[in-house]
């Protein structure tokens, strides 16, 4: 069996099984960069497509390549925090599972040995990866991404949820994301 056979039979992931939903990732053996994000969106859940909305559009943005390298290339893998959608909170979406993490991606990283770059969307990621503490705040772990490079690049999520802290912090388009498309050019030889 595949780790997404054990993904999707895991007990932990009975009810979505049963609802028919299956996991969302792609971790392509040839993979050099890793996206790391929270958790599938209600939209992405349906589709079962990673970044099929509003927010991966912006992403493949910032990360200056388009949808055929995202998907087809084989150089991108996407492993979010949870697998699933989490469900609806009072704003935004529920975080991920707690330990889906833990579990899954030790497996999931060990079948891509060529990964050079990981890029870390948004708090839940940069949290675990980082091993920030709970008042790290994200825009200070972004405003010093080069402190974790060259492994890992901290990023904000980029939901259009998020507009009013891109307009707050312009450094962020100015200063980050031309690094960001840098770093990707160099792994993957756009």
């Amino acid at each position: 069996m595949s780790i997404y056979d054990d993904i999707v039979n895991d007990e932990q992931n009975k009810n979505y099984t049963v609802a028919r939903l299956y996991p969302v990732f792609s971790a392509p053996r040839t993979a050099k960069v890793l996206i790391i994000g929270q958790a599938p969106g209600k939209k992405v859940q349906d589709s079962g497509i990673m970044w099929n909305d509003a927010s991966g559009e912006r992403l493949r943005e910032w990360l200056g390549i388009d949808k055929t390298t995202f998907y087809d290339s084989g150089e991108i893998a996407v492993i979010p925090m949870d697998f699933y959608y989490p469900g609806k909170a009072k704003s935004g979406d529920k975080p991920p599972r707690k330990g889906i993490a833990a579990k899954w991606h030790p497996k999931l990283l060990a079948q891509m040995p060529n990964i050079q770059l990981t890029v870390l969307i948004g708090a839940y990621a940069q949290r675990y990866y980082l091993n920030l503490t709970p008042k790290t705040t994200i825009t200070s772990t972004v405003q010093h991404f080069m402190e974790y490079l060259p492994e890992y690049f901290p990023i904000v999520h980029p939901s259009p949820r998020n507009n009013i802290w891109l307009t707050k912090n312009p450094w962020f388009l100015t200063d980050v994301i031309p690094e960001l498309k840098k770093q990707i050019t160099r792994t993957i030889q756009v």
